[in-house]
């Protein structure tokens, strides 16, 4: 409840803070001197990868905050990453590069998950360290990730579970013992993990493709590319009254539209990529067919000549006055110097083309960066204000079109199901691949080595193969699933190790096809009573509260079996009371029942029909109003082979059941 009262984050955005590591000693106005020269260095540092990126919906920024309550001052931002979660990334990255540049600081990140950090390295974290108990315990230091521990026998450091540290306690003991508080090896390469590939990916993530698109939109992506973003969610996100404003196109009139190269992220261009629209017959864009070899760059246009319309449409037209320049904010001084220390410009001389366009794209990151201010334009004004104050030259920007560099492939949008299956491996640490590897491997080899010793035909090795698979095993592993001890946090499926061979044993499958078919001594099932007990120690995971449970549960032992007759009495009390009520209702024909005849044709003793001839006259015999017992086993399988068959091989509650619980089953093979 505590976790869920502290998260006040919405879905899609992540806040990240920056603290000093000891900041005791300095005055207030010391501090927030401090930590916005620090700003304007971090800035400088990461601009040379972030000036070209295109954020999905808000960039990078930092502004300095201070002191509030229990919060030292600090400086951070919050971002908006929409659908790409690769910004939330980036971000982290950003924030391990600053921590190592600057070891004074020490970094904070969260989203609505809280310390999703930890979610990355889930599988290796400490049992005491979960949402409720890692609040102000996780950071990074130093570029690596640091968990304030809890004190233990070998080492003192650290807060009990049951206190809450403060940040200013939290970051005193940071300071103090940062050895102490540095995570697991396996922990920290698990973040490492994630982060593998940049800065590269930062490059990678973009993509260049031609579009056909208004002259107009081609002069502000010129001046301004990462209003492209904005524009396609505005097409994603489109709704018909959105539609109504692109029927003329006042703003972006069709008929000047140019070929251009237009970048994206690998996100939006697949939002935009992957919608199928048709656009309306009034607006004029007419597409070619699509075996046409420049289809795509005219679909593409025209969905993101749409995406522009619609933004524009909900703005008014901002004031022509000019805003005053950037280097009139205080700030802008001292970060251009630091531009120029970190070598941004390139070596390139004051007043080339190249020093203004890097001057111009830094202009622009260090508006974003720095936090919006108050009166700030949206994105719909500011193409506006653009479209206004640039007019284009229709004529230029046609001569242009046989100039342009080749487009990216996007082969990138297309996966196999083997790359597919290699991502879930290395996502999940092997468990997203449970039974299907097994089940690949083995299948592959029965076939190797039915064809080579015995050269039968395809369908003698799928009968073969199916018959690996025991459907008891889906019984049995339901009873296990539901007889296993659990928590109050929850039951935890019995994963079933994918490296593990699979194993048939026909004694245990004929003893349990006799006794589907009901030829033992059955009364009350004793499924339901004794199963209970046979699994009491399989949640054991090692921990020392579970130990102490354990030991006690052999204690008991005696006193269950004492408690077992009657136990069994008033259970079978109460199910005979409820047989009686539902003997005159239609509930039985809903399920399947023990096959009694076939056990009296084999004189199975057990038969509950009477020894007396049933009666000529087609009433009830009194035998009749025996109840038959149901054969849980029979309906729980049969019950779940139906699901798996209205699935059409697609995912579903049956199939997802089961491989949780460790069992996979052949595809189905009867066209019925």
């Amino acid at each position: 409840m505590d976790a869920l009262q502290r998260r006040g984050i919405r879905e899609d955005l992540v806040q990240y803070q920056l603290f000093l590591v000891q900041a005791d000693g300095t005055s207030p106005q010391q501090t927030e001197k401090r930590l916005k020269h620090l700003a304007e260095e971090i800035l400088a540092n990461v601009a040379q990868h972030l000036v070209q990126y295109i954020w999905q919906e808000q960039p990078f920024n930092l502004k300095y905050h201070p002191e509030k309550g229990d919060v030292p001052a600090h400086i951070g931002g919050s971002t908006q990453f929409g659908d790409n979660i690769e910004d939330e990334w980036l971000i982290v990255y950003l924030l391990q590069q600053v921590t190592e540049l600057f070891p004074e600081l020490v970094a904070r990140v969260e989203d609505n998950d809280g310390d999703f950090l930890l979610i990355e390295a889930a599988d290796y974290l400490p049992r005491w360290l979960n949402p409720d108990t890692s609040e102000n315990r996780v950071f990074i230091s130093r570029g690596e990730l640091h968990i304030l521990p809890c004190p233990s026998k070998s080492s003192l450091v650290g807060f009990s579970l049951d206190v809450v540290p403060s940040l200013a306690q939290a970051l005193a003991l940071l300071s103090a013992h940062p050895g102490a508080c540095q995570a697991s090896p396996k922990i920290r390469s698990a973040l490492k993990k994630r982060l593998q590939g940049y800065p590269e990916k930062i490059k990678n993530n973009l993509h260049r493709a031609h579009c056909f698109i208004p002259a107009g939109i081609a002069s502000v992506l010129a001046q301004r590319p990462d209003l492209v973003a904005p524009a396609v969610s505005a097409f994603y996100l489109r709704d018909p009254v959105d539609l109504q404003a692109c029927r003329d196109f006042k703003i972006f009139p069709p008929d000047t539209r140019v070929l251009t190269l237009v970048t994206f992220t690998r996100c939006l261009y697949a939002q935009l990529q992957q919608q199928q629209f048709t656009p309306d017959r009034r607006c004029g864009f007419n597409l070619p067919p699509p075996s046409h070899p420049l289809h795509k760059a005219h679909d593409l246009g025209m969905k993101l000549a749409h995406g522009f319309e619609i933004l524009c449409s909900k703005c008014r037209l901002p004031s022509l006055e000019p805003d005053a320049p950037v280097s009139c904010n205080p700030q802008w001084k001292s970060f251009l110097e630091s531009l120029k220390k970190n070598g941004y410009f390139r070596g390139q001389l004051e007043g080339s083309a190249v020093y203004k366009e890097l001057l111009r794209s830094a202009e622009i990151f260090f508006k974003q960066s720095v936090g919006p201010k108050p009166g700030f334009l949206s994105a719909g004004e500011e193409v506006l204000q653009l479209l206004h104050s640039s007019p284009f030259n229709l004529e230029e920007l046609k001569k242009l079109e046989t100039q342009l560099p080749q487009e990216d492939s996007d082969s990138w949008l297309d996966i196999t199901a083997q790359h597919l299956e290699q991502l879930l491996q290395e996502r999940s640490g092997g468990i997203a691949d449970v039974g299907s590897k097994s089940f690949s491997s083995a299948k592959q080899k029965l076939r190797v080595e039915d064809v080579a010793e015995k050269g039968k035909e395809t369908e003698e090795d799928t009968r073969k193969e199916e018959a690996g698979y025991s459907l008891v095993a889906v019984s049995q592993g339901m009873k296990d699933f539901l007889n296993a001890m659990s928590s109050h946090e929850g039951a935890e499926p019995p994963w079933c190790s994918p490296t593990q061979p699979f194993c048939f044993d026909p004694d245990s499958m004929a003893s349990a096809l006799d006794r589907l078919l009901g030829s033992k001594d059955e009364g009350l099932d004793s499924d339901d009573l004794d199963d209970d007990y046979d699994d009491d120690d399989d949640g054991d995971d090692g921990d020392d509260e579970e130990e102490a449970v354990d030991e006690t549960g052999e204690g008991l032992s005696d006193h269950v079996e004492k408690m077992g007759t009657e136990t069994l009495d008033s259970l079978k009390t109460y199910m005979d009371q409820m047989d009686q009520e539902l003997k005159s209702t239609n509930v039985g024909q809903s399920f399947s029942q023990m096959n009694y005849k076939a056990g009296m044709d084999n004189g199975s003793p057990h038969s509950p029909m009477g020894d007396g001839p049933p009666t000529e006259e087609g009433g009830v015999d009194e035998t009749e109003e025996e109840i038959q017992p149901l054969d849980i086993d029979v309906n729980l399988v049969a019950n779940l082979l139906e699901s798996l068959s209205n699935q059409a091989g697609l995912a579903g509650p049956a199939s997802n059941l089961l491989q949780s619980l460790g069992i996979q089953l052949p595809p189905n093979s009867d066209p019925s």
